[in-house]
């Protein structure tokens, strides 16, 4: 993990991302890209064009001197950061410039009342996820550490996972976590017994890994939402840390082969790290 980038909008709760960005950027060595999104309206007939670009200029210093006195900050010192203001709001464009430095994660905050529709990062940061091709790291409260001890994630199972699954490994090899890999057996039409659960794990660790090793660390429990199943199992652990996959193109509305609430995110005060299918 050697780039993080962290979208803020001056809040308490932004600040919160960007501090768990400095923890993780101590640890690895990492460079940290402060983003803002700078929302300028200019939908204004009256006003000429050389006004309308005056008036972005006139913003975007502002804004420069802001983000400038909001880096000044203890817990940045020997840290590398890099300030990028961009004029509009282009969701898409968290991604493009994700590309552009080669970032590995990007660490955001939520206050966790409304859940995504009510983020302190600029505006929604479902749209943000669902278009992400990087890890998400959704920090709610603010963290002292990033020692994440145990990591549950979540998983259908299913062969559309399996990248998103190589993914998560990679980050909870990086984070020295203890992985416990989750499956929530519904009441539905989809209800498995223990054998077919069984069978279904060994089939996908197979593809996934090409051995069966990793059996141990499955967990199967059965509850009547997907989401009572994460949290309930998660405090069960004593989890630091909860890791969902999300369909981009539905954002996390639409998790696994169905489809997650935004209550998992509503309900649990812990951070949550989002992979992308």
């Amino acid at each position: 993990m050697k780039k993080i980038i962290v979208p803020i909008d001056f809040s308490k709760h932004s600040e919160f991302a960007l501090k768990a960005a400095a923890l993780l950027a101590k640890k690895h060595n990492a460079e940290i890209y402060a983003l803002h999104m700078l929302d300028i309206q200019f939908v204004n007939l009256s006003e000429s064009e050389s006004y309308g670009q005056e008036k972005a200029v006139f913003f975007l210093k502002m804004a420069e001197k802001r983000i400038k006195r909001f880096l000044l900050k203890d817990y940045l010192k020997e840290v590398k950061v890099f300030p990028i203001i961009q004029h509009y709001k282009v969701f898409s464009d968290i991604n493009s410039i994700a590309k552009d430095v080669n970032a590995d994660l990007i660490i955001m905050s939520s206050h966790g009342v409304s859940g995504f529709k009510e983020f302190f990062v600029g505006s929604n940061a479902e749209k943000v996820i669902r278009h992400s091709e990087l890890p998400v790291l959704v920090i709610k409260n603010d963290l002292n550490d990033v020692v994440f001890k145990d990591v549950v994630f979540a998983t259908s199972l299913s062969d559309e996972t399996i990248e998103a699954y190589k993914k998560m490994l990679k980050i909870v090899a990086l984070l020295e976590a203890n992985l416990h890999i989750l499956y929530v057996n519904l009441p539905n039409e989809d209800f498995l017994s223990t054998r077919e659960m069984e069978k279904k794990a060994n089939e996908f660790l197979l593809e996934a890994e090409g051995n069966t090793n990793r059996m141990k660390d499955i967990s199967f429990v059965s509850d009547r939402s997907i989401e009572k199943g994460i949290l309930n199992f998660s405090n069960l652990v004593g989890a630091d840390l909860i890791s969902v996959i999300t369909h981009g193109r539905k954002g996390l509305s639409h998790i696994f082969a169905g489809s997650i609430s935004e209550d998992i995110t509503n309900h649990s005060t812990l951070p949550i790290l989002t992979f992308k299918i």
